[in-house]
């Protein structure tokens, strides 16, 4: 993998170079068959990771383009706020790529503003009974997700930045509930939690994007994996460490034998012919790197190596490099199986993961996740 990474970040420089004139204005989500990523509104918890990916090429190559067609995407995304929006459990997937990263790039004051704003408003999402983040919106006022788990940096950024503790209290109080409920104990992940939201007691698990209530839904374990590496880093507490292990030796243990996990582990007991999800993959091995990162050279290198395996697999098998006319750099995502959404399909998270992985092994080190 090392040996190649030159001509992966050349390739991938020409992909995104490519990337910024197709997609153009466009906040991308899906690209089916047709390779043509469509575009969503801005509320949409996907808004972030194309800016996102764009401010990464930028703090590596220091080529402007990249930062310029990166630029007003924190802006755009703010001005939904002040509209008829459904911003939920995901704003930091839309401000810690955005705004977050561009304060920290560039020092700009309208950024740091936007991204205090984005970590009031989840922190506001807090329920102090059940110590639980609130998924989306409407009735769904006991539900909670493992996706969270990544939206916890913009609390612990905030606390930062701000010198503000409240900030990484309500962000440990979940942390908590995902090493306490999501996580079970031999590593695979909930994906929807349900609580009483007035007493806090604990409901039931719920299947959500998984193939039941007691599956193994890949992605959600990669939400685990990553997001519990991130907190260790904020937090220093080492059983968010160990609970990215546990999640990550589980996740390693289920994999195929080309590395790339299908959209469940516990779909059916064969999973021959089940669909696989390069975003699980992506996201999974920059949660690895962290890993690795976080632990001696000698127990870090299993997940580092795990992570190269995962990359180089789908550099080789699931990239679109012979593709040009494609606006995706990664195929064979799954989005939501259960409801028949996006399968076998680009995934802009999947692409971001995949760019944020590789800026890694090359040395990246401007997280915000």
């Amino acid at each position: 993998m090392r040996e190649a990474l030159p001509f992966i970040w050349e390739a991938l420089q020409a992909k995104v170079d490519k990337m910024i004139v197709q997609i153009g204005d466009k906040s991308p989500h899906v690209a089916k068959s047709d390779g043509i990523y469509d575009d969503l509104r801005l509320d949409w918890w996907t808004s972030g990771f194309w800016p996102g990916l764009l401010w990464i090429m930028h703090d590596m190559t220091g080529k402007d383009h990249y930062k310029d067609a990166a630029w007003g995407w924190d802006e755009k995304i703010e001005q939904k706020m002040i509209q008829a929006n459904n911003f939920h459990h995901d704003v930091g997937f839309q401000f810690l790529p955005t705004a977050v990263i561009k304060h920290k790039l560039t020092g700009d004051q309208d950024a740091l503003r936007r991204g205090l704003a984005a970590a009031n408003f989840l922190a506001g999402r807090f329920n102090l009974a059940g110590q639980f983040l609130r998924a989306w919106n409407q009735d769904k006022t006991g539900w909670s997700i493992v996706d969270s788990s990544m939206n916890l940096s913009i609390l612990f950024w905030a606390a930062e930045e701000f010198a503000d503790p409240r900030f990484e209290h309500v962000g440990k109080a979940h942390a908590d509930t995902v090493v306490n409920r999501f996580i079970r104990e031999d590593g695979s992940v909930n994906h929807i939690l349900s609580f009483d939201p007035r007493s806090g007691e604990f409901l039931e698990s719920l299947g959500g994007q998984g193939a039941g209530p007691h599956s193994s839904w890949s992605r959600g374990q990669s939400w685990a994996l990553h997001g519990m590496a991130n907190t260790y880093r904020y937090t220093g507490d080492v059983k968010y460490l160990h609970a990215a292990q546990r999640v990550a030796n589980y996740f390693l243990a289920c994999l195929p034998d080309d590395h790339v996990p299908h959209w469940d582990f516990r779909a059916d007991e064969s999973l021959d012919g089940l669909p696989r999800d390069t975003s699980a993959a992506t996201c999974a091995a920059s949660g690895l790197l962290e890993l690795a990162d976080a632990l001696s050279p000698l127990e870090g290198a299993l997940y580092q190596r795990a992570a190269e395996r995962i990359l180089l697999s789908l550099t080789r098998h699931y990239a679109t490099w012979d593709q040009p006319d494609h606006e995706a750099i990664l195929l064979a995502g799954t989005g939501n199986l259960p409801a028949g959404q996006n399968i076998d399909v680009s995934l802009i998270y999947g692409d971001y993961y995949y760019v944020e992985a590789i800026a890694k092994l090359l040395g990246w080190k401007n997280r915000i996740f």
